[in-house]
This record gives C-alpha cells, structure tokens and sequence, in this order.
C-alpha cells in the first residue's frame, strides 16, 4: 500500500497520489508489491534495494548513501495481537525533493503522524520529519517498557498466589521482547552515532540538511534512546531474576511436597508391617487372647503416632 501526504501552510496535511505527486511530499509505504517499489522508485529516482531493505524482518539498523538519496533504516517497537513485544525495520530514504517511510506493518509510530497531528510536522522539512519519527520510535520504547514493567509486577503477584504454567510462560515472553527491545535499541543507537558523524557533511547537502533546531532535536533523540536502552537493561535482569526466583520456589516446593509423601508414606507403612507380623502362620502373642485384634491395632496405632510425631518434629510436615 502506498500513501502520499504533502503538508501545506496552513498545517494541513494534503493527501495526493502518484499521478500528482509533487515535490515535498511524504510517501508511506505498508508492505509495498514490487509493482508499487518499482513505480516509486522510478518517480523518485531511488534505489529499488533502499525500498526493499525494510521488507526483512530480520534487517539490522544501518545507514546507506548513495548520489542522490540516503536511506537511515532504524527499528521502531510494536505489539502484536498475541500480546507479544517485537520490533520491526523501518526504513526512511531522503532525497533532494521527497522522504519515503517504507515497512512491513503499520505501526504505532507511523500512526502517529496523520491529518490529526499535520500540525506538529512538515513533510517538506525532511530532516526535521526524520528527527521527529525517530523520537517517536524512542518514546515507544519507553512507553512500552513501562507497559512490560507493570505487566511483570502483575505476573509476580499472581506467581507469588498461584504457580501456573500460564503466568511462567508469559514472563518468558516479556524476556523475548525485552531481548528484541535491546538488540534494536543498541543497533538504533549506532545509527543515531552515525546521524551526528554524517550531520557535516558535504555528500548529504540538500538531503540531510541540519539546523539548529533540528540539532536539539537529534540531541534529544539520543537522550531518549539511551534511557530506553538502560530501562531494557535493568528490566532484563529483573525479570531474569524473577524467572530465577520462581524457578527455585517451584523447586524447593516441590521437594517439600515429596518430604511430606515420603513421611505420610512411612506411617501409613506402619500398620501394615504391625498387622503383617501378626498374621503370620506361626504362633505370634495375642493369638489366644480374644482382645488381640484391639491390642494389635492399639500397638499399630501407637508407632504411627509416635513417628508422625517425630516427623513433626524434624519439620516434616
């Protein structure tokens, strides 16, 4: 799907299509066919491979420049309708005369900027449009590490009531997306060092132009990604410390449940080995007393009693 904005000055963002694509314009593409990557890049004179670098979900945050267009492909956080956190390349090519947002999905990010919010941002200004979308990428990091904070404490305190599979399973799944967060935060990071490298330099005039306000935007780019960055950190170890933690209650649980079987075990044993040795077919005491049977059980009784009470004691119970 291909989308195309232009902001206009009155801050309204004007929707256009490729016949009238005009200079300035913003071009959104959601998992484009190769039809729709050939036209743009036609119209665009961009390369098809910056196009189509986001297409791979597995594709490592970068920077590429070529003569008449830079392609910055960063990773921006989604959730999935599982429930699940995962993050998805993004890849944003500036020329002289358009910015091209390309994706697999739609993503919080991307939705952020729209005919509600056409005033905040300007699809002309093309660097400062790039800086606002990378510090929305990393206010999504935070906002959703906020959400996996509280999601764990939750989990925590329905564990500490109740050791099911189902909420051992979902602290497994915050640590996946805290693994994807992390790999795509470090990988952002170095673009982020690169944008501050490449911010003089001559190749990029016309594509990358900085200013001054766009400098504190960047400035405050990088803020933002490296708190998220600590945040992912501190709550990889606390959720792989809570895994650990639970994981030895349940343990240690477990061997209590097999000491105290193994005690009742033993006292229920007892009686059987006491009624056992007395039918016996030999001649054994109390056989000829008609009060035998009572006082086998009263002897039978009087072990188990005693040994529960010593297993009570030894904190068998």
């Amino acid at each position: 799907m291909v989308e195309i904005f232009k902001s206009q000055t009155s801050g309204t963002l004007k929707t256009l299509t490729i016949e009238t694509l005009e200079k300035g314009s913003w071009i959104n593409m959601t998992d484009p066919t190769p039809y729709e990557i050939k036209v743009i890049a036609t119209l665009t004179e961009v390369e098809p491979d910056f196009l189509r670098a986001a297409l791979d979900d597995e594709e490592r945050s970068h920077i590429d420049v070529e003569d008449n267009s830079v392609m910055i492909l960063t990773n921006v956080p989604i959730l999935r309708e599982s429930e699940s956190y995962d993050a998805l390349p993004l890849a944003i090519v500036l020329t002289k005369d358009y910015i091209i947002t390309v994706c697999l999905d739609d993503t919080p990010v991307m939705a952020e900027f729209n005919v509600r919010t056409a005033k905040f941002f300007r699809t002309y200004k093309k660097t400062q449009f790039l800086f606002q979308i990378l510090y929305r990428t990393a206010t999504f990091f935070l906002r959703y590490l906020r959400q996996i904070d509280r999601i764990s404490e939750e989990v925590e305190e329905r564990l500490r009531h109740s050791m099911r599979n189902s909420e051992i399973l979902r602290l497994l799944e915050l640590q996946k997306g805290l693994t994807y967060f992390n790999a795509a935060l470090r990988s952002n990071g170095a673009v982020l060092e690169k944008l501050l490298r490449l911010r003089s330099s001559r190749t990029l005039e016309g594509m990358l132009d900085i200013y001054e306000e766009d400098e504190d935007l960047l400035d405050d780019v990088i803020i933002e990604n490296k708190q998220a960055r600590e945040m992912v950190e501190m709550y990889s170890q606390i959720l792989a410390r809570l895994a650990d933690a639970f994981s030895s209650i349940i343990s240690n649980n477990q061997n209590m449940v097999m000491k105290f079987l193994a005690a009742v075990t033993i006292i229920i044993a007892i009686p059987t080995v006491v009624s056992s040795f007395f039918g016996m077919n030999v001649p054994v005491p109390f056989q000829e007393n008609v009060h035998g049977f009572i006082f086998v059980t009263v002897i039978a009784i009087s072990f188990s009693v005693i040994s529960a009470y010593f297993f009570w004691r030894n904190n068998m119970f």
